[in-house]
C-alpha cells in the first residue's frame, strides 16, 4: 500500500557527540513498536561492531516508523535517518540532510549548547529544515533545562517557547517528540506522475547482493523490474529488489517519491554506483540531475601500507569497498623505498583515519602500516606553476621554491570558564592567532583561533581533552592558505631517509622536534647486530643525531689466559663482521616509529 505524500515525514536527529542521539533513536523505535523487547538493544541503529565499542555514531542509519498521531487519528509513514555527531563525519551529516525536510536538534540539559551542536545546526539551516529543539536527559540531578533553554535561544537563535522536554532512557517525552514531528515537520514535495528521479545518500557492498542503494525518491515512482539509470556513471540495470528498513529490510512492491528505501540491482562493479548521484528510469529518463550534495575536499593525509607485499590487490579491494560506503575517504598509489606499494589515503580528519585504519584492520582482516598524517602545502615555483603537496617526499628542491604556503583553519573551541588559560596557552604553543572570546553564560566560553592545520593534525585533539577533562568540545573549518617558513625534515636510518618518516614543519620548531624524534625512534628501533645512527636532517645539514649500540656477543670468552694478540685478533675478526654486516643489512622500522611523529612534543 503507498503512503500519501501528506502522511510521510522524513527527518533527521542532530546533535553534539555523546548528547544521547542513539539512545533517543532507540526509544522512538520501542514507542513506535518497530521493534519487540526480544529484538531491541541498547543503541540499535549502531550495527557496526566498533561504534558499540566507542560509544559513537559513524554511518547514518535509516529506520521507517508507522505512527498512529493522537490528534488526527491518522497513520503515519515517519522516515528517521539517525546522523552522527562528531567533527569528523560532518560529510555523513549532510548527505542525511540532502534527504530530509526536517531535523529534531537534541541538547544535553546537562551540557548545553555544544560545538558540534552550533555546526549541525547551521548545516540543517543550509538545507532549509525545519528544526524542532528537544532538551534530552531532564532526569539527570545536575540538568538545567530553563538555563539551557535560554543558551539555545541564545546561541542558536531558534525560538524554544514550545521546547520538549525528554529522556530517552526513561522513555519520557518521546510521544510529544513524535507530535511535534508530525505538526511541524513538512510533507515532502512529491510528484508521483513524472519522470522518476531519487537521490542516491548512502550505498555499501554485500557479498550476496551486490551493492545495496540507500535512496530518497524525489519524483515519480520505482517499481521491481524498472529498468533505472545512474546519471553520474551512466549505466544502467534493472530492479531485482525494492524495500525499506523497519528497521530489519522489507521488500515492497514499489518506492513512491518522498519515501526513503533501498534498491537492489544485483550490481557487482561498485565503480558504478557513485553517493550523490540521481537515479532515473533507462528509457526516457531524467535529463537534469538532482542538486547533490558538495564533493568534499580530505584535509588529513597519511600513507597506508600492507605489512605483507602480497595483500597489496587486498588493500585495494577493501579502499573500493569501504568508498562505496564511506565516500569522503580519497586514495592514490604511493610508493615507499621503505614500506613498498600502498595508497596514500585523504581524511576528513583524525578521527576519521583512525576509524578507517580500524575498519580496514577488522572488516576485511588485513595487516597495515599507516605513516603519520599529513596536510595539503601549496607551492609556487620560480617559474609561477602551483604545485599542492600531499606527501612531503614529493618536496621539490629548495632552490626551486618561490613561496610555500601551508592552511590555516578557523577553531571554535566551547570551554567551561576554569580552562581558559590552559586552552589559550595551548593554542599560543601551536602558533594560534585569537580572533575572539565570547561568554555565552558565567560558567561557559566560546573561543576561536585561527591555528595553522598541521600543528592540529598532530595532537591537538588529545591534548585539548586532557587539559579540560574532556568537557571542552571542538568544530574546526578550513579557513585559507597563507605564507609561512616552512622546512623538510628528513629521518636517516643508517644514512638512508627513510621516506615514510619526512616531514614539513615550520623553521621555528624543526631542530627541536628533529631531537625529539631521534631519542623516540632510539626507543623504538630493536638492538641490531651492529651500530644504528639514527639522524634528523634538513636538507645537507644534520640537526640531531642518536646512536643506537649494536647487540655484544663476548667473542673472547673461549680465550683462556695466553697472549693479548690471541684475543684482539678475535675482537678484530667481529668487527670486520659486523661493518660487512651493516653495509648490506636492513633495520625494519616497527610500526610504532611511524606513529611516534603523532606522540612527540614540542
Amino acid at each position: 500500500m503507498i503512503t500519501d505524500p501528506k502522511f510521510i515525514r522524513n527527518f533527521s536527529i542532530i546533535a553534539h557527540i555523546d548528547h544521547g542521539k542513539s539512545t533517543l533513536a532507540d526509544a522512538l523505535l520501542s514507542y513506535t513498536g518497530s521493534l519487540s523487547d526480544r529484538e531491541s538493544k541498547a543503541q540499535f541503529l549502531d550495527n557496526m561492531e566498533l561504534e558499540r565499542e566507542r560509544g559513537i555514531t559513524i554511518k547514518a542509519q535509516t529506520v521507517c516508523l508507522k505512527y498512529r498521531s493522537q490528534k488526527d487519528g491518522e497513520m503515519y509513514q515517519i522516515n528517521l535517518i539517525d546522523t552522527p555527531g562528531h567533527v569528523d563525519f560532518s560529510y555523513e551529516v549532510s548527505r542525511s540532510l540532502a534527504a530530509c525536510e526536517g531535523a529534531i536538534l537534541v541538547v544535553d540539559a546537562a551540557q548545553g549548547v555544544e560545538a558540534q551542536t552550533l555546526a549541525n545546526v547551521y548545516l540543517a539551516l543550509e538545507n532549509n529544515l525545519e528544526i524542532i529543539p528537544v532538551l534530552n536527559k531532564v532526569d539527570l540531578p545536575t540538568a538545567d533545562p530553563e538555563g539551557v533553554r535560554k543558551q539555545i535561544e541564545d546561541s542558536v537563535g531558534l525560538d524554544c517557547s514550545g521546547i520538549v522536554h525528554a529522556s530517552a532512557k526513561e522513555k519520557i517525552g518521546i510521544q510529544e517528540i513524535l507530535e511535534a514531528i508530525i505538526e511541524k515537520v513538512p510533507p515532502p514535495k512529491a510528484n508521483r506522475t513524472i519522470t522518476p528521479r531519487a537521490l542516491i545518500f548512502d550505498s555499501w557492498f554485500d557479498a550476496y547482493q551486490g551493492v545495496v542503494v540507500l535512496v530518497r525518491a524525489v519524483d515519480g515512482t520505482f517499481k521491481k523490474g524498472d529498468r533505472i539509470k545512474f546519471m553520474a556513471t551512466d549505466r544502467d540495470y534493472e530492479v531485482l529488489r525494492l524495500g525499506k528498513y523497519t528497521p530489519f529490510p522489507d521488500p515492497v512492491e514499489e518506492l513512491a517519491a518522498g519515501e526513503v528505501g533501498f534498491l537492489i540491482c544485483g550490481i557487482k562493479d561498485i565503480r558504478d554506483v557513485k553517493v550523490g548521484d540521481t537515479v532515473t528510469s533507462a528509457k526516457h529518463g531524467a535529463t537534469e540531475p538532482l542538486p547533490g550534495f558538495s564533493q568534499i575536499k580530505p584535509m588529513v593525509f597519511a600513507g597506508i601500507f600492507p605489512v605483507v607485499a602480497s595483500e597489496y590487490q587486498h588493500l585495494k579491494d577493501a579502499l573500493d569497498k569501504l568508498i562505496l560506503n564511506d565516500s569522503s575517504l580519497t586514495y592514490e598509489v604511493e610508493k615507499s623505498l621503505a614500506l613498498g606499494f600502498g595508497y596514500r589515503c585523504g581524511f576528513l580528519g583524525l578521527l576519521h583515519m583512525e576509524i578507517v585504519q580500524e575498519r580496514l584492520e577488522r572488516e576485511f582482516n588485513l595487516n597495515l602500516i599507516t605513516t603519520a598524517p599529513t596536510v595539503v602545502y601549496r607551492i609556487t615555483k620560480n617559474d609561477g606553476t602551483v604545485l599542492m603537496l600531499e606527501n612531503p617526499s614529493g618536496m621539490p628542491d629548495e632552490t626551486q621554491i618561490a613561496k610555500m604556503e601551508e592552511p590555516y583553519v578557523k577553531v571554535t573551541l566551547h570551554t567551561p570558564t576554569d580552562y581558559i588559560g590552559s586552552l589559550i596557552k595551548l593554542c599560543e604553543d601551536k602558533r594560534g592567532t585569537q580572533l575572539k572570546m565570547d561568554y555565552i553564560t558565567e560558567k561557559k566560553v566560546i573561543i576561536e583561533y585561527k591555528l595553522p592545520m598541521n600543528e592540529m593534525v598532530m595532537d591537538f585533539y588529545d591534548k585539548l581533552k586532557s587539559i579540560t577533562k574532556g568537557y571542552a568540545s571542538l568544530e574546526y573549518e578550513f579557513m585559507d592558505f597563507e605564507e609561512a617558513d616552512l622546512v623538510k625534515m628528513d629521518i636517516l636510518i643508517n644514512g638512508e631517509p627513510v621516506d615514510a618518516l619526512s616531514l614539513i614543519l615550520h623553521k621555528s620548531k624543526a631542530v627541536n622536534k628533529g631531537r625529539i624524534l631521534c631519542e623516540k625512534m632510539k626507543e623504538l628501533i630493536p638492538r641490531q647486530q651492529y651500530q644504528v645512527a639514527i639522524q634528523a636532517a634538513i636538507g645537507a645539514k644534520i640537526v640531531a643525531r642518536e646512536t643506537l649500540g649494536a647487540l655484544k656477543k663476548d667473542v673472547t670468552a673461549k680465550c683462556y689466559g695466553g697472549d693479548i694478540s690471541r684475543k684482539r685478533k678475535l675482537l678484530e675478526k667481529q668487527k670486520e663482521g659486523k661493518k660487512r654486516m651493516k653495509q648490506i643489512g636492513t633495520v625494519d622500522v616497527p610500526q610504532e616509529a611511524f606513529l611516534a611523529i603523532l606522540k612527540v612534543d614540542d
